[in-house]
Parts: structure tokens; C-alpha cells; sequence
């Protein structure tokens, strides 16, 4: 394998740049990205501090990107975002802020919506295995228990039916 040229901080500076303008990013993401481009340790810092002052990455702003993004369009629930931020290692109070701030309706739409789309295709011996089934995915989906519950309910899919 041909060995990478070694960058100058300044180029280093520029492409990392670029690289945040592309889309919102957090601190640990743009570190990984810095090593890979095999700047050192004593480069990193800087660059780091470099981003974060001129607002090319914005952890709080990252966050709530992240949340309604993975919300929207990946369809997970607040459980699944809170672990995901906490391995991009974004602090709690940024974590926290962004789930809090997700849109309560559209929330409950999306788990609606997958809810039924998972009520659809899913098969089973009886009623209560299916329900089983569903619930099994939309935790993995990263919704609460009782989220999971009150919606099904609001689907008519509650416990009573099943006895």
C-alpha cells in the first residue's frame, strides 16, 4: 500500500472544513476523520478547537440534527437516538435537550406508522404472538414500553383483544 503524503495543519485545517460544511458533525466524528487522515495527536487539538470557535461543528447543534433525522426518516424511537448520541460522545445535556425537543405528534405518528406497517406483514400462531412480534421490533426500534402500548391501544390492538 503507497504511503499517504503527510498534510500540513493548514491543509489539514481546510479539509476538515470542507468535511463539516458537507453535513453536521460532532467532535468524535471529525477526530476519527483527522486520524484517518493521519494527523497527530499534537495536530488534532487544535484543529478541533479551530472548528468548534468558527462554528463548523456545534455538538448541540449536531444533536438535534441527529435526533429528528434518525426520528424522521430512520424511524427510531427516543431510546435508540440517546444511545447512538452517547457513542458519537455527545455530552448528556445536549443528548437530553434533543430528545426533549423532538416533535411529541410527529413522534407518535412515526411509531403509528410503523406499528401498523409491522401489523401488516407480521405472522403468527394467534393474535397475542403477533402482538409479541411487533412489540419486539419497535423496542428494537429503540420506543418505550409503554409508548409502545398506548399506541397499540390507539390502533385498537390492545390487551383485551387478545383474551
Amino acid at each position: 500500500m503507497p504511503k499517504m503524503k503527510e498534510l500540513s495543519e493548514k491543509e489539514l485545517i481546510n479539509k476538515a472544513e470542507r468535511y463539516c460544511i458537507q453535513a453536521e458533525r460532532c467532535c468524535s466524528e471529525v477526530y476519527r476523520k483527522l486520524e484517518g487522515w493521519g494527523a497527530s495527536e499534537t495536530q488534532i487539538a487544535p484543529i478541533i478547537a479551530h472548528l468548534l470557535q468558527d462554528r463548523f461543528i456545534d455538538e448541540e447543534r449536531f444533536s438535534l440534527a441527529f435526533a429528528r433525522d434518525k426520528m424522521r426518516y430512520n424511524h427510531w424511537g427516543r431510546m435508540k437516538i440517546n444511545y447512538a448520541l452517547k457513542e458519537k460522545e455527545i455530552a448528556s445535556v445536549h443528548i437530553q435537550n434533543a430528545l426533549d425537543q423532538l416533535d411529541a405528534e410527529e413522534y407518535s405518528d412515526v411509531l403509528q406508522k410503523i406499528l401498523r406497517g409491522k401489523l401488516q406483514q407480521v405472522k403468527g400462531k394467534n393474535d397475542y404472538e403477533c402482538r409479541q412480534k411487533v412489540i419486539r421490533f419497535a423496542v428494537g426500534r429503540g420506543f418505550g414500553m409503554q409508548e409502545i402500548l398506548n399506541a397499540l391501544d390507539d390502533l385498537g390492538q390492545s390487551d383485551e383483544d387478545d383474551e
